[in-house]
């Protein structure tokens, strides 16, 4: 499975970036290989409304299962589980190699709704 970790930066070392819309980008990893990409967010960071759902779609397209995040607002998370993917949030002020060894260790607990 893929998981999708919101970054400040192109890389494992990156900090979680807090927001899930607006977040600069994403680094996917493929759970199994542990290969990485990192996918630009800076489309959906202009847009001057509806960047949670227009990023969920774009994650959705590249078959991530799970999110992992500072901040989900409400239409973004529901968007994401209408595509269902499992999200995690709360993760920022931690490196996004942090949040993956977090989520793989299985110490995460999914979200049940959006950040307040």
């Amino acid at each position: 499975m893929k998981i999708a970790v919101s970054s400040e930066g192109p890389g494992l070392e990156s900090q979680v970036d807090p927001r899930f819309g607006r977040a600069a980008g994403f680094v996917i990893v493929d759970m199994e290989s542990m290969n990485t990409e990192y996918v630009d967010n800076g489309a959906s960071q202009v847009m001057a409304q509806g960047a949670g759902i227009e990023t969920a779609e774009r994650l959705s397209a590249l078959g991530v299962g799970a999110v992992l995040s500072g901040y989900v607002g409400p239409k973004a998370f529901t968007a994401l589980q209408a595509a269902g993917m499992q999200i995690y949030q709360d993760l920022d002020g931690r490196s996004v190699g942090d949040a993956v060894r977090c989520y793989a260790g299985g110490t995460l607990n999914p979200a049940t709704a959006s950040n307040k």
